[in-house]
């Protein structure tokens, strides 16, 4: 039992937004969450994509330090007017 909680723990830090592991963050379930992504106008789009294109956005979201979503929307926004 504590093996497989060791190993919760880990993916817990090694999770995207690992790097605030530990610290007391405000607790949103997925309804609540869906709302406020609906007030907001957004809309769940999945899409797949080549891997080596994930990291590059990846990377970039994390130099901007913007959230991938966010980035996604501004490239696609960009392209789409071009």
């Amino acid at each position: 039992m504590a093996k497989s909680d060791a190993k919760k723990l880990m993916g817990q830090m090694s999770a995207p937004g690992g790097a605030s592991f530990g610290k007391v963050a405000e607790v949103v379930d997925k309804r609540e969450q869906r709302k406020r992504d609906q007030a907001l106008g957004l809309v769940p789009f999945a899409v797949k994509l080549n891997g080596d294109l994930v990291q590059q956005l990846h990377d970039r979201a994390k130099q901007r330090d913007i959230d991938l979503n966010q980035l996604v929307g501004e490239l696609l926004a960009q392209s789409l007017a071009a």
